[in-house]
């Protein structure tokens, strides 16, 4: 049974159709990332799940009641926004404590919850500072910590660490994932960074255009993409796309016409009918750069060397440039004329509405 669940929501600014029918459902305990690019309606769905705005059609229910209609401060949920949103005249520990004063929870009561949060968040020996006296990451740990107290049925994360540097970015990242372990709350964190988004979720909500494009884990959305979008937006670098022609079907195998060259795709690895030609989808990592004989060729553009790896950039034609995974030491040259060979096995088939026409082997 799911503990969150939404039902066709849908949310209007005049005529801007924000949400478009949103299904989700959300189980206790998971952590969930809701990702997109700028305007797909990730901070939107997240801001209606907490009441931040009123939704247009559809219902939002938690653990069987439902708030669709419930004021904010009714549902049960805690929020962590971007800009931290503390109280900058009080303390670490008043900014703590506040929503419980509210509330008219006992001294007692207040004092050892703040006293757990901040040891558990490492905030011990700033209780007595204001906010103007934190770094970043101190001053983002608080507005945790200040939602940890209420002790709320479900966390909504608004990009709460796209302030921060990039290294302090990734250790907020391992606190929030030990976090969520020791707490085993319900947790829901927007974010427009793919990195966070693998690293930090159960599972990944892919929005486009008010939409969901697709729901999986990490590893599904990764190597098994439903449709173009998915396929380029999860991934760094992204997936190579190939426009291939003159597909020839023999028995087991399919003959795809790449720049010239035939690929051969296993027929058992196709779903749905076979179109006149196709996009060809490739990762980096599944491309390997050979002396002679390989699958395609093409010239050096630029090599990017990144320490652990590097990446070529390589033309294939006047219009087509992939980009290849090399060994972090190769000693390649802008210029250089080479030939590389493809992991058939990991080949991913797009039709012309771009949606996948193959499928990897779940235990490949």
């Amino acid at each position: 049974m799911s503990y969150l669940a939404i039902t066709e929501l849908q949310k209007h600014y005049d005529n801007y159709h924000a949400l478009r029918g949103i299904n989700l459902s959300i189980t206790e305990g998971e952590f969930v990332v809701f990702v997109g690019p700028s305007g797909c309606g990730k901070s939107t769905l997240l801001r209606t799940i907490a009441g931040l705005e009123s939704s247009t059609g559809g219902t939002i229910e938690l653990d069987g009641r439902d708030i669709t209609e419930l004021a904010s401060s009714k549902r049960d949920l805690a929020m962590v926004f971007q800009s931290y949103a503390l109280y900058p005249h009080m303390t670490v520990a008043d900014n703590l404590s506040f929503a419980l004063r509210l509330a008219k929870v006992s001294d007692a009561e207040i004092q050892e919850k703040v006293r757990s949060v901040s040891a558990s968040l490492q905030l011990d020996a700033l209780l007595e500072r204001k906010p103007k006296e934190l770094s970043g990451g101190q001053r983002q740990r608080v507005a945790i910590g200040r939602a940890i107290v209420r002790q709320p049925k479900v966390f909504l994360f608004d990009e709460p660490l796209s302030n921060l540097d990039a290294a302090l970015r990734v250790q907020m990242r391992l606190e929030l994932a030990r976090l969520h372990k020791k707490l085993g709350t319900t947790m829901i964190y927007v974010t427009h960074d793919q990195v966070e988004a693998m690293t930090l979720a159960d599972r990944v909500v892919i929005l486009n255009a008010g939409q969901i494009e697709q729901v999986g884990t990490p590893l599904e959305l990764y190597r098994q993409p439903n449709s173009r979008f998915v396929a380029e937006f999860i991934g760094t670098p992204k997936m190579n796309l190939i426009a291939a022609n003159k597909l020839v079907r023999h028995e087991d195998s399919l003959a795809i016409d790449l720049l010239g060259q035939n690929i051969m795709f296993p027929v058992n690895r196709l779903k749905g009918p076979l179109p006149e030609s196709v996009i060809v989808g490739i990762r980096p990592e599944h491309m390997t750069l050979v002396d002679q004989g390989g699958d395609i060729s093409g010239r050096i553009e630029l090599v990017e060397h990144l320490g652990s790896e590097a990446y070529a950039h390589i033309q294939l034609s006047s219009d087509q440039t992939i980009i290849v995974k090399a060994p972090a030491r190769s000693e390649l040259k802008d210029g250089q004329e080479v030939s590389i060979n493809i992991d058939v096995s990991e080949v991913i088939l797009f039709n012309e509405s771009d949606r996948v026409i193959s499928v990897i082997p779940e235990e490949a």
